[in-house]
């Protein structure tokens, strides 16, 4: 009798140093997943720093060529400022949106009043450096919205969805494409 209770004494032990090391490892896997969105989501901000950190070279170049508008001057700025001051994912998504807008509006604006600046050098240099930008934007939100779905998918699945809610785990966001993406952009040689 007592063979036979040591026997379910070591095969529960075990059981139960089972289930701890398997909690263990869903929390480890949350947390790396989790950080791994963190990661992807600053390297979306170190990008928009970088295109918000371009835009006055941008600004100060045209200028030298233009009597630009102020309006819409001011409009790339205010953006701009809106992208340095976004936190949260949806923020930076709305302040990029913003942004693109007001720089699209500005920039054909400019370039179609004083066609002698697109051949302008530095101009070219700094338009180049903006569509480079744009791309690792598009590449780093590329790779946030991989590592959101993994992490999103990891907290959903039983019993993952389980242990992330006792560890206070949520889904996170993705982002997602502007409004009027799907919308054929006007081109014009003139």
């Amino acid at each position: 009798m007592k063979k036979k209770s040591i026997i379910i004494l070591v095969v529960a032990i075990v059981a139960v140093i089972a289930i701890i090391g398997s909690v263990i490892s869903s929390y480890n896997d949350f947390v790396e997943d989790y950080e791994e969105v963190q990661a992807a989501s600053s390297a979306i901000s170190t990008q928009l720093q970088r295109r918000a950190d371009l835009i006055p070279n941008f600004v100060e170049t045209v200028k030298g060529y233009t009597n630009y508008e102020q309006s819409t001057l001011t409009a790339v700025t205010e953006a701009r400022s809106k992208v340095a001051s976004a936190s949260t994912v949806n923020e930076q998504e709305q302040a990029s949106d913003e942004l693109n807008r007001a720089i699209s509006i500005w920039v054909n604006a400019v370039t179609e009043a004083y066609p002698e600046l697109k051949a302008n050098e530095q101009y070219r240099a700094l338009q180049d450096e903006l569509a480079g930008t744009e791309n690792r934007i598009a590449v780093a939100r590329k790779d946030y919205n991989e590592d959101a779905r993994e992490y999103n998918t990891e907290i959903k699945r039983f019993p993952g969805k389980i242990l992330a809610s006792l560890f206070g785990f949520e889904s996170v966001d993705y982002f997602e494409a502007d409004a009027g993406a799907s919308a054929v952009p006007e081109i014009d040689f003139d």
